[in-house]
């Protein structure tokens, strides 16, 4: 558990770990050199409980400090926690048990609920549905280009699992998305889940609003990467398909890599330009590709829904022949 100027939170988040219905745990706290009262305060619940030990990030940032926690680990399973929010009173157990049945190559998971003092947004309400929706049927890598499928940091896995999975040596942030693809890439399976095990904490300087490591384009170029590393084919015709700012970020990545494309909208008005020096052209036009690949950057919840309707009419298969990256 990374930790960093949250002294306001901390003791809550301590108590539901402390308070957990399975008891055989070890937290290995990081302070990522607060400048507030955090370390004051997990010291005082380290003094009180044995099994909370408390480092100092050898670096800077929520990396090295997981580095820093997994180094001076010992346990045969292997969670994370953030030092803002709060653990169901049977998270552990339930995962312990979990994994314990179903054995290696499995991912406990499950459900989670933002809470806020002044209210939780639309799209945070939409995206706690939308991943819930996931893990209650483990399908969580059916969206894997979208947004962070496993929810972050309710999992779980073997220690054998996590470092099969390259465990916190990836740089790339955000670190649980770049997790994420490379629990899917170790065929590490989500085991279905649909009890909330975990409860995200929202506010104004959360490090995921904030910092700049969770900006758009870090998530993109995440995106694109393991897309090019696991999907790719380099044989079959290229597509993009919606010319906004994800659309654009995409195209203008493929070219910096020299990979050709053909760009696809449904936008009068974009139809027949040229934008980075690639004439936009009518979606139509995907049907007269031999299997091609499709990127799509269009956001609209009902536009995609046509989208996916149009492209499995010519049998083209999500996660295979079409990735929606928003």
């Amino acid at each position: 558990m990374p930790f960093r100027n949250s002294a306001p939170y901390l003791a809550e988040c301590l108590e539901s770990i402390c308070t957990q219905t399975y008891d055989q745990w070890e937290l290995l706290a990081v302070d990522d050199h607060s400048e507030d009262a955090s370390r004051n305060v997990v010291e005082t619940y380290s003094q009180k409980d044995s099994r909370i030990r408390v480092y100092t990030n050898t670096g800077h940032g929520i990396i090295p400090a997981l580095r820093t926690a997994f180094a001076n680990s010992s346990g045969y399973f292997v969670t994370r926690m953030d030092s803002d929010d709060v653990m169901a009173p049977h998270r552990l157990q339930f995962m312990v048990e979990a994994l314990a049945r179903s054995g290696t190559g499995h991912l406990a998971v499950g459900a989670v609920r933002y809470f806020s003092d002044r209210g939780i947004s639309e799209g945070y309400r939409k995206y706690e549905t939308w991943l819930n929706h996931l893990t209650a049927s483990g399908s969580n890598y059916s969206d894997l280009y979208k947004e962070c499928v496993i929810p972050s940091p309710c999992w779980m896995t073997h220690r054998v699992d996590l470092l099969k999975a390259g465990a916190f040596q990836s740089d790339r942030y955000p670190e649980d998305y770049d997790l994420a693809f490379r629990f899917y890439e170790s065929g590490l399976m989500p085991l279905p889940c649909k009890q909330v095990l975990h409860e995200w904490r929202d506010y104004d300087s959360r490090t995921s609003r904030n910092h700049v490591h969770y900006a758009q384009n870090y998530f993109l170029d995440i995106k694109l990467y393991y897309f090019l590393k696991l999907h790719h084919q380099a044989k079959r015709p290229l597509t993009i398909w919606g010319a906004g700012f994800k659309g654009k970020e995409i195209a203008k990545g493929l070219q910096v890599k020299d990979i050709p494309f053909t760009w696809y909208c449904d936008n009068p008005k974009k139809i027949g330009k040229k934008i980075y020096g690639v004439p936009m052209q009518h979606y139509s036009g995907i049907s007269e590709l031999q299997e091609p690949q499709c990127i799509i950057t269009v956001a609209n919840p009902e536009a995609q829904q046509e989208i996916r309707s149009f492209l499995n009419d010519r049998d083209m298969r999500a996660m295979e022949d079409y990735f929606f990256f928003c």
